[in-house]
């Protein structure tokens, strides 16, 4: 499977963005895709996550409320919502999939999307 990641830009703090990613391949019912992050001289830290089949989906405590993650079956394409940015939401964001067995864990994910760029001034 190959991942394309989109959307990512520059906004005010308080603004919103909405990040894609495609999926080329067979997606399996199983599988988490999921949002990471990161940024200079730091560990990519999980953001969120879905389960394709049945669309449960799951957050790191810092985004709840703000971000929501859904998928596009038809599509095969996964969307980050991520709404009151704040500087500290600033870094490349990866998406990913895979069928490990924690949706936090970068060990589920076996394929990676290259990165996109996100940056929230105050």
């Amino acid at each position: 499977v190959q991942l394309q990641a989109s959307g990512g830009g520059s906004v005010q703090a308080g603004g919103s963005l909405r990040l894609s990613c495609a999926a080329s391949g067979t997606i399996y019912s199983n599988d988490f895709m999921g949002w990471f992050r990161q940024t200079p001289g730091k560990d990519r830290e999980f953001v969120a996550a879905i389960r394709w089949r049945s669309s449960r989906t799951y957050y790191t405590d810092s985004v709840k409320d703000r971000f929501t993650i859904s998928r596009d079956a038809a599509k095969n394409t996964v969307y980050l919502r991520m709404s009151s940015l704040q500087p500290e939401d600033t870094a490349v964001y990866y998406c990913a999939g895979g069928g490990g067995e924690r949706p936090d864990a970068r060990a589920t994910y076996d394929y990676w999307g290259q990165g996109t760029q996100v940056t929230v001034s105050s």
